[in-house]
């Protein structure tokens, strides 16, 4: 293979496993674009709710499909913190879309075959490396279908997976240091749910591609995770440097 510069790296796997984190953090260790693939589901609950597209419970899906079109979505470095923010049709809309009301809602959306389709295509349009000047080497972007459906092709594929006992314990140590009331049984009940339906919903269900890697990170440190990766990440560069 010939020497690249521009690398697509897909971090997919089950809930609470870390993965934003360890993509996040991927992100800043080789200058990548990290792509919040819930953050995109988000504007769409957000805007959807603003124009009463989504009103008690129920959704327009005529209205929806007609305007997903025109829904423009990027994220754009904050130079005070160094964050990338969530903006919907160049407003920045970072701070609105992390509410618990509008992530109950892009729970839904996400199910929607012509909202993740759109949000596919932004996405794709997100790692075109042509005649970017913005100097990074490449994006890394995590969910749940980014390794089997929006980058079949990435040149790096991880999938994440953990006991399920710890994942509801990270997530209920999460929503206590939050200040949240939580009850460690119903918080297990959940991710064992969401599970479910990660891996039966019609659309884009949670899969492991076969050429991906996997990171059982249930005894990981956040340390011991980046070590794993960099390891590899390191045999997938020699492959590109003087054809070894």
């Amino acid at each position: 293979m010939s020497r690249k510069d521009f690398f697509i790296i897909a971090v997919d796997g089950y809930s609470s496993c870390g993965k934003s984190t360890f993509a996040k953090a991927i992100a800043g260790e080789l200058n990548l674009l990290y792509i919040d693939s819930g953050a995109m589901y988000r504007a769409v609950a957000l805007y959807s709710l603003e124009n009463r597209i989504y009103e008690d419970g129920r959704i327009d899906a005529e209205r929806l499909k007609n305007v997903l079109p025109s829904l423009t979505i990027e994220f754009h470095l904050n130079e005070k913190n160094g964050i990338r923010e969530t903006f919907l049709n160049n407003r920045n809309i970072e701070d609105e879309i992390r509410t618990v009301r509008v992530s109950e809602i892009a729970s839904t959306m996400s199910k929607i075959k012509e909202v993740r389709e759109r949000m596919v295509s932004l996405q794709r349009m997100m790692s075109n490396s042509t005649g970017r000047t913005d100097g990074l080497n490449g994006v890394i972007m995590d969910g749940r279908d980014i390794g089997t459906v929006v980058f079949p092709h990435a040149d790096m594929k991880i999938f994440m997976t953990a006991d399920v006992d710890i994942r509801a314990k990270r997530r209920y140590d999460e929503l206590v240091s939050k200040g949240l009331a939580a009850d460690y049984d119903e918080v297990r009940k959940n991710v064992v749910l969401r599970d479910h339906q990660d891996e039966t919903r019609k659309e884009s269900p949670l899969r492991k591609a076969s050429d991906a890697l996997l990171l059982d990170n249930s005894h990981m440190s956040v340390d011991e995770q980046m070590k794993w990766f960099l390891e590899r990440w390191r045999l997938i560069q020699l492959k590109y440097e003087g054809g070894n």
